[in-house]
């Protein structure tokens, strides 16, 4: 492993330019939990989600994913706590489009006058003139998607969003959506075990829009003792690390952003950038969650291959 890998292992994943103009790496992080329990509130320990994303920062991740309704503002104001003035490099990615009026619930709001002063309110909670990546959390079905995705390109005419993504979304709503906008991602729930936007992961591949896989790393009972994942654990990868790695083998478009509230977690998180599965290994993964796959008896001649660059 290189001096880099070790002190910055996030570049071990390579880089997207989103937009055709704003490089990332392709590992970033995800901030949803920083905040408290059910996504709501401040957090147990701020002080500790202070450290993981100055932590972040140092291992090289320059994406770092956010939203409005995390806490609600919470997830923004630690992180401009934490980096502002940010590292030149740094894209923070933040959402609107879905209320919080209490705890455990997500209400879809597209009004454009609601957009817009969410946008308002996130440019002060994260102290920037412009949000890198704005993206319409929710499709509000009660409102047009002209009207919604129209106030965004206002927006962006206006100079205060340099680039529109869009969160869980069908092949149709993404294709009429670029027919209002330039839509540069899609964030839709995608990892090893739950595969039903992967025509969505096509369309952006052939589209060049990246995909923002959210829970990337859902590997459930795949990692249970004796389970398949779990049957992979050794000296080099965690079931977690595998799940990542998998994902940024998978397609060059994808730009796993895992969350956590821990250092350590963030660290072992981190360090699947820095795992190369040979090709046998991802067909074997790739299967893993089908009958097919042959459970862990079919990865067990795999284990030494397993490698960090």
């Amino acid at each position: 492993m290189t001096a880099e890998a070790q002190s910055r292992p996030a570049a071990s994943s390579g880089t997207f330019t989103l937009g055709g103009d704003l490089p990332v790496t392709r590992l970033g992080y995800g901030a949803m939990q920083l905040t408290g329990d059910g996504v709501w509130g401040d957090p147990k320990d701020p002080d500790e989600a202070v450290r993981v994303l100055r932590r972040a920062v140092e291992l090289g991740i320059t994406l770092i994913d956010t939203a409005d309704s995390y806490g609600p503002f919470v997830s923004e104001t630690l992180i401009r706590r934490a980096l502002h003035p940010y590292p030149d490099d740094l894209v923070i990615a933040t959402k609107a489009g879905l209320a919080r009026p209490r705890p455990g619930e997500w209400v879809p709001i597209g009004r454009p006058e609601y957009l817009r002063q969410q946008l308002e309110l996130s440019l002060r909670h994260l102290g920037v003139d412009r949000i890198d990546l704005f993206q319409l959390h929710r499709i509000d079905p009660q409102v047009p998607l002209a009207d919604q995705l129209g106030e965004l390109a206002s927006l962006q005419q206006e100079g205060k969003i340099r680039h529109i993504g869009l969160s869980e979304v069908t092949v149709a709503q993404l294709d009429k959506a670029r027919k209002i906008a330039d839509i540069v991602s899609v964030q839709n729930h995608y990892n090893l075990t739950n595969r039903s936007a992967e025509d969505v992961l096509e369309y952006a591949e052939a589209n060049n829009i990246a995909f923002i896989p959210w829970f990337p790393m859902a590997t459930g009972d795949l990692a249970r003792p004796g389970g398949p994942l779990d049957t992979l654990v050794h000296a080099e990868a965690s079931p977690s690390q595998l799940a990542l790695a998998w994902l940024l083998r998978r397609s060059p478009v994808i730009l796993p952003i895992p969350g956590t509230s821990s250092v350590a977690h963030l660290e072992e998180n981190t360090a699947a950038a820095t795992i190369t599965l040979t090709d046998d290994e991802f067909v074997a993964l790739s299967a893993v969650s089908t009958p097919a796959a042959g459970g862990a008896r079919g990865w067990r001649s795999l284990l030494p291959k397993v490698s960090r660059s």
